[in-house]
């Protein structure tokens, strides 16, 4: 356990310290637009941002990995705030916090292994894209200075790390050019034009909704929305950072953690928040590893706000912006390219598909979902293909099945068969086939009936030990004349 401790929180100190320190300064302006695009106070996605880093640090299931307020729930949070207010976003953060944790218990983290490889790289290229498109409001047709400010950060952030390894690139931009910035007085717009800061930590407070079957009526759609969403963003970007660290995260705990995290942080007037992609990249790549950087990155978010609020909104925006178009360029998989070319067609489809989807409509879990649907009925074409072999042994006419025979295969098995041949000996035999469902022995009961009325015998063999239970199970036609062997 001491172990175990030592590893998550102190194998790496300097580097998450650091790390950390860059991932407060770039979650601020987040923070901010995301409350901006929910409907909320500034202050609101701040807070949620500092509550949730700080207690994901300790009960989540991937250290390093940021979580705070996310553009992917403030979304879905728009028509509730509209309709009816801030008390009941923070009580449908608190019920999206215990569905989060009731996915955890039953372990619903399992379903990730049906995501496949395609919809994983779709989703990452989808979330690198729209956090260049995030970007593009705040420096293009804004002034000549913004362009170079932000072309001078893209220089520091890509240039530095090749002699200095210390300190992360993107703290050294915010730094040196918020300082060139301020003692030049150059016409550059701030963290501060995107909305006002309180400098005060936030107060423990229940919400004023009543507590009646209609609010939870009102809340429940969109705690569920908020639930699948977040766990799917957060599970997703823990196995990119399990890739890209190469180690492991145990992603039920991560659920119940998320859950733990947006209880706590309903509670002190936060919106609901997940795992951030783009925030646990700058992490990465500025040298964080263990939980340090992620309750770094929370106590230092609200030592900015509440110490240094005043200097915070004169932070560049062309600064974080420049920091955050290398952190999209760092998280597109430019192999994808080649990827297109080799995979086969189906799988590329499936990518470009995930990609649009998740464009189009900023929901990461339309585009997750439509890849996984798309994928399904790709393998489902790909293995329905059943091939029924003719030949003619010692007077019996044996009918040979190769492929798998389920639902979207049956059609093709029984129009396969010859159905002219009468009163003769007929073997049916599924040694290279496998009987999946009650569709498949509904049309094996449909040929043994139809050569039966042609006066023909039916013996059929080679099934499976689950095969043959199946049959035997659901099957009408053995209770006579048919002879089942098991091999």
């Amino acid at each position: 356990m001491l172990e175990k401790i030592k590893k998550e929180w102190f194998s790496n100190i300097r580097g998450d310290v650091l790390a950390g320190i860059v991932v407060a300064l770039a979650l601020i302006p987040e923070a901010i637009a995301f409350s901006i695009i929910a409907g909320v106070d500034p202050m609101v996605g701040l807070y949620a941002s500092f509550c949730i880093a700080v207690i994901i640090a300790f009960v989540g299931g991937r250290p390093g990995m940021i979580s705070a307020a996310t553009g992917a729930m403030a979304l879905l949070m728009v028509p509730l705030v509209k309709e009816h207010g801030l008390n009941y976003l923070l009580a449908a953060t608190i019920l999206t916090g215990i569905i989060q944790v009731l996915f955890g218990v039953f372990k619903i983290a399992r379903l990730m292994k049906f995501i496949p490889r395609a919809v994983m790289v779709g989703f990452v290229n989808s979330l690198a894209i729209l956090i260049f498109m995030a970007q593009v409001p705040h420096f293009i047709g804004i002034s000549t200075m913004t362009y170079i400010f932000v072309a001078i950060t893209l220089v520091i952030v890509y240039v530095v790390p090749r002699f200095i390894k210390s300190i992360p690139a993107p703290l050294i931009a915010i730094i040196v050019l918020t300082a060139v910035a301020i003692y030049s007085n150059f016409d550059l717009r701030t963290v501060g034009d995107l909305g006002s800061i309180t400098q005060s930590f936030p107060s423990f407070f229940i919400p004023d909704v009543p507590f009646t079957f209609e609010t939870l009526s009102i809340i429940f759609p969109y705690s569920i929305a908020l639930a699948i969403v977040g766990l799917l963003e957060s599970l997703l970007t823990a196995s990119i950072v399990d890739d890209m660290t190469g180690t492991e995260s145990n992603k039920n705990k991560e659920s119940r953690g998320q859950g733990i995290a947006n209880i706590v942080t309903g509670f002190f007037g936060g919106m609901a928040g997940c795992a951030m992609i783009g925030q646990s990249v700058i992490n990465v790549k500025s040298g964080g590893r263990g939980r340090l950087s992620t309750l770094i990155a929370g106590l230092f978010l609200i030592f900015l706000i509440i110490v240094l609020g005043d200097l915070v909104v004169q932070i560049p925006m062309p600064v974080l912006v420049g920091i955050m178009i290398m952190v999209s360029i760092g998280t597109f998989d430019w192999s994808s390219f080649s990827y297109l070319r080799k995979a086969p067609k189906s799988d590329a489809a499936v990518m470009l598909v995930t990609v649009v989807i998740v464009v189009a409509t900023h929901d990461l879990s339309k585009g997750v979902i439509a890849g996984v649907i798309l994928s399904a009925i790709f393998f489902v074409a790909k293995i329905s293909k059943i091939k029924v072999t003719k030949r003619l042994v010692n007077q019996n006419f044996v009918f040979d099945i190769e492929g798998q025979l389920f639902f979207a295969s049956v059609e093709g098995f029984v129009d396969s068969f010859d159905f002219t041949v009468e009163n003769s000996n007929i073997i049916i035999d599924f040694s290279n086939s496998h009987i999946w469902d009650d569709s498949a022995v509904g049309a094996i009961d449909k040929v043994v009936i139809k050569y039966r009325e042609s006066g023909n015998r039916i013996s059929i063999k080679g099934l499976d030990a689950t095969s043959k239970k199946l049959v035997d199970k659901l099957a009408v036609y053995n209770d006579s004349n048919a002879k089942l062997s098991p091999h």
